[in-house]
């Protein structure tokens, strides 16, 4: 499997992304094109112990930061690793691509460089949410903030493709993200994409709230990217604001608690495992022509290790070709 790899993508870039390939190449034999400047990926590099035939480096002399505009940044920065990371999936050159850079920089040379699947209008990021019953997938959490109602309903095909291939469920449920469950609720927008929903082959379960989600209702939930995102985003500090204000309860509380919380040790160690967000890795950016993996901007080592993992699954399951069959189908 050969993955390419934004070295320069994220807020600990190239230390963490090479960490990443590097615990990945060690772990599961992956062959990992770094794509960046070539000097400062080379000294992260130096006195690490990793098989070096199974790293390549291609140079890119330009970055795109985080802040930048992402259309002008593509359109300008030509020599950047985004931009030279899809143009090479384009080509053959590795099988899938992972960056934790400039998201809309990212789906930007994507769409640009690989092109749309049959039958997709807009791509979509895709997110894996822990819940209370099962994973649930929410699309679209921030590629596309202005979708018509067809695009909802693709996005929701592409869903049950996903889940199906990857996530091994027979019959996916299909939800859609909307203020209450009645059909009269939400926008004309929301209510047309309900229709158009409803009206299709998919396992449409109706609308559903955001608490929902959580709860494990649907097994796919679909959005706009601009809902998507501040459900995305709310759910992050949440999950944060949430692990410091127990770690300040226990501080400050007396003996009894703390031995109570030294107890219970081990489950708020496995609760973290389910809720880590490193342990998902990425974000499959759904409906382009090639296997492209959004990482966190803040990614550490271990969840750049997991994007990659992420990326194989994608072309080991041939994500891409079920997705184009179940469009055709409809």
């Amino acid at each position: 499997m050969r993955i390419g790899l934004d070295a320069m993508g994220g807020d600990n870039a190239p230390e963490y992304p090479v960490k990443g390939a590097i615990q990945a190449v060690c772990e599961y034999g992956y062959d990992i094109t770094l794509i960046g400047k070539k000097t400062e990926i080379e000294k992260q590099l130096k006195g690490l112990d990793y098989p070096e035939e199974k790293i390549a480096i291609v140079e890119a002399s330009e970055v795109i930061e985080m802040n930048d505009p992402a259309a002008l940044s593509v359109r300008k920065k030509r020599k950047s690793s985004i931009v030279i990371g899809a143009e090479l999936l384009k080509e053959g050159v590795f099988d899938a691509f992972v960056s934790a850079g400039n998201t809309g920089a990212v789906v930007c040379a994507a769409t640009l460089s690989l092109r749309l699947l049959p039958g997709v209008d807009r791509p979509g990021i895709a997110v894996i949410f822990p819940t209370l019953n099962k994973p649930c997938m929410v699309i679209d959490v921030g590629a596309n903030i202005d979708p018509k109602p067809l695009h909802l309903l693709q996005y929701g095909i592409m869903g049950d493709a996903y889940s199906k291939h990857i996530l091994n469920k027979e019959e996916p449920s299909i939800a859609l993200l909307n203020i209450g469950e009645e059909d009269t609720k939400g926008t004309d927008f929301i209510k047309e994409a309900h229709i158009m929903l409803s009206e299709s082959k998919l396992n449409f379960l109706g609308n559903i709230e955001p608490k929902d989600v959580y709860k494990g209702k649907a097994d796919v939930v679909v959005c706009d990217g601009f809902m998507g995102n501040v459900f995305l985003k709310v759910t992050e500090g949440f999950a944060d604001a949430a692990s410091e204000l127990l770690k300040r309860e226990l501080k400050f509380s007396g003996w009894i608690t703390k031995l109570g919380a030294t107890l219970t040790l081990p489950a708020f160690r496995a609760l973290k495992r389910k809720i880590d967000a490193t342990e998902y890795g990425g974000a499959p950016l759904m409906g382009v022509e090639g296997s492209v993996i959004i990482a966190h901007g803040s990614s550490n080592a271990k969840a750049i290790k997991n994007a990659i993992c992420a990326a194989a699954d994608n072309v080991d399951h041939k994500v891409n070709v079920h997705v184009v069959e179940e469009l055709q189908s409809y």
